[in-house]
Parts: structure tokens; C-alpha cells; sequence
């Protein structure tokens, strides 16, 4: 399926928020998530279902003074 991870267009398998992010290989400890313009908690990640058309925001924390 074709979904959009922080604005860029990406196909993927992965079926959950979760799957996506081992997928990408990202450290699913150390980012926010959002799908839909609506914050995911980390531990509803693998009940969150992806679906064709899904706007994803994968975001780190940063740092800085």
C-alpha cells in the first residue's frame, strides 16, 4: 500500500503503526507518533491499523537551549 511517513510518498507491507516502524527501522522507544493528524501513544502501536492513503509523522525529540 502507498501511505505518506513525514510527507514523503512510501509503499509498504506493514499492517500497524508498529510493523511500520520495524519495518523503517526505527527505535519505536524514542519517537512520537501520529497518524492522521491524531497522536498515537507507544502502546497502541500494534493496535493501530494502517490503511491505503495514511498520513504518518514519526517525530524524535530534539534537544537544545
Amino acid at each position: 500500500m502507498q501511505i505518506d511517513v513525514n510527507g514523503q510518498r512510501l509503499a509498504t507491507t506493514a499492517k500497524t503503526l508498529e510493523a511500520l516502524l520495524a519495518e523503517q527501522g526505527v527505535d519505536a522507544g524514542s519517537v512520537a507518533t501520529a497518524l492522521d493528524g491524531a497522536f498515537v501513544p507507544r502502546g497502541l502501536r500494534a493496535a493501530t491499523p494502517l490503511c491505503e492513503g495514511a498520513k504518518v509523522e514519526v517525530l524524535s525529540p530534539m534537544q537544545g537551549g
